[in-house]
């Protein structure tokens, strides 16, 4: 008789574009999401906690490839006698407000104002820091056309960063608007506003080769403005085929920003020359600008700049861009200015293919493990998170008793948990204790038990006096002390006060 062959055991492994996080990535990444979530609420945002499925019929524009529903995002058919839906996983929170208010107008106040936060996933080929699964942090404002609107997301952006540990002067918000460009595009030539279907491929290379100027320089813009470019391994990228006049004037736009926003704006008037729509972002831009500096945000803080290029395929009016300025060593040891950490801006298009009528609304949305990055680069964040205190188990006939003391430390607020290994080794306990980085043990033996005291050893000090302390120094600092039962809350507590003192 053939022997049955056992089934092979499964490989314990992340799947492919996916991560796993541990205690100190989730615990830093909660408290920034805490500290951006009380920002947020300060100016009168509410929480949303929107379903994490949607219908890919509700995605719609939203989607990377409308014609194939399962492309770019996790999607799946239900499983119905006459053919379900098409659901997918969010891949933004974005689509999910549109949804949202759609479906709770009503009942909802016009404005609206929230706030989401969470992971969102797309499926897309994984590369290096890229992941199926990343979190967003999004604020948005709907039914709302003011620029007054667009104003506060930006300083609301700007107080966030500075609420997180990103200090004024390391980063700069930058403003630019689609209508401006849409009026250059106008004067260069190449959109037609009694008909915008008519050099629409022309203005999409546009769009992709000024968004690549901080690569390729304006040199090579201007190559994918005109008949094209190739690049240094032979491979030739087709251009726009722009005159040398209309080149010109795109490239004008990208390089307008001057020493004000004065300046600035008067370049751009001259830019969109007749064009209504460039006039009318120039304005709306002119606007933003004077809200902010009455509330007290400067250029050293939020600009204009029309090099800002970034989804304004998507947008419809202003957009805007966080950009932290500190200089970093990238993977080969180059340096380089951090980056981007959030973007957004107005998009007035969003819930109209809803309800069919038009729905003003503008948001930010804020890479969150993109931020992390960079409190970690400045030190914000990243130092060795403690642990809880462990009580022992010297006797193990006695767990009744050090589960009363736990509970009594935690009841005082005091991080800790009873050792519930095999306590047989109490050398394995206090290596488990530095596993965890725990700050302190309590040992009570049964000799400890009939005298009424217990033991605190300081394992902090004890690490530091093992590494470089002298015998002198070590018989003046002992590293464990006794202390009656009744005090052990009170040690403890100076305990780790002394800790965190000398932490600081």
């Amino acid at each position: 008789m053939a022997k049955t062959r056992k089934p092979p055991r499964p490989r314990a492994e992340t799947p492919k574009g996916f991560r796993d996080y541990f205690g100190t990535e989730v615990t830093e990444r909660a408290e920034m999401l805490r500290v951006i979530a009380g920002v947020y609420h300060r100016y009168g945002f509410d929480a949303l906690e929107s379903s994490a499925v949607e219908t890919v019929e509700a995605l719609g524009k939203f989607l990377p490839d409308v014609d194939r529903p399962n492309e770019g995002v996790f999607a799946w058919q239900e499983d119905d006698a006459g053919g379900g839906d098409w659901l997918a996983l969010r891949y933004d929170l974005t689509a999910p407000l549109a949804r949202v208010y759609a479906q709770h107008r009503n009942d909802l106040p016009t404005p609206y104002r929230r706030y989401a936060m969470g992971p969102v996933w797309r499926n897309e080929k994984p590369g290096p820091g890229r992941f199926r699964q990343f979190y967003q942090c999004d604020a948005d404002t709907v039914g709302a056309a003011s620029m007054a609107a667009d104003a506060e997301i930006c300083a609301m952006l700007a107080d966030t960063l500075e609420a997180v540990g990103i200090a004024r002067g390391d980063y700069l918000i930058r403003i630019n608007n689609r209508k401006v460009l849409n009026g250059v595009m106008e004067a260069a030539g190449i959109l037609d506003p009694a008909d915008p279907a008519r050099f629409e491929a022309e203005r999409g290379i546009v769009l992709r080769a000024i968004d690549k100027l901080d690569r390729l320089g304006p040199d090579g813009v201007r190559a994918l403005l005109g008949e094209g470019r190739r690049d240094e391994s032979g491979d030739f990228t087709k251009g726009a085929g722009l005159a040398g006049e209309q080149a010109d004037i795109v490239l004008g736009f990208v390089s307008a920003r001057r020493d004000s926003g004065t300046a600035t704006l008067a370049r751009l008037r001259d830019l969109v020359g007749a064009s209504a729509t460039g006039r009318e972002g120039v304005e709306e831009l002119a606007e933003i600008e004077s809200l902010l500096s009455a509330a007290g945000y400067g250029p050293d803080r939020i600009v204009i700049d029309p090099s800002v290029v970034r989804g304004l395929g998507y947008y419809t009016g202003p957009v805007y861009e966080a950009e932290l300025t500190f200089e970093i060593f990238d993977e080969k040891g180059r340096r380089r200015q951090f980056g981007s950490v959030a973007g957004g801006g107005r998009y007035d298009d969003l819930v109209k293919r809803f309800t069919g009528q038009a729905v003003p609304a503008t948001g930010i949305s804020i890479g969150v493990d993109r931020l992390l990055a960079a409190l970690r680069e400045k030190g914000r964040i990243g130092a060795r998170e403690t642990g809880p205190v462990v009580v022992t188990v010297m006797d193990r006939d006695r767990m009744a008793d050090y589960q009363a003391m736990v509970a009594e430390l935690r009841s005082a607020g005091i991080r800790a948990e009873v050792y519930l290994g095999n306590p047989k080794n109490f050398g394995n306990q206090l290596k488990y204790a530095d596993r965890r980085s725990s700050p302190a043990a309590v040992i009570e033996g049964a000799d400890e038990k009939a005298r009424g005291v217990v033991q605190i050893k300081d394992l902090v000090l004890g690490a530091q006096i093992a590494e470089s302390a002298t015998l002198e120094e070590w018989k003046e600092r002992p590293s464990q002390i006794e202390v009656p039962r009744s005090e052990l809350v009170a040690a403890l507590r100076d305990m780790l006060a002394g800790q965190d003192g000398a932490a600081t």
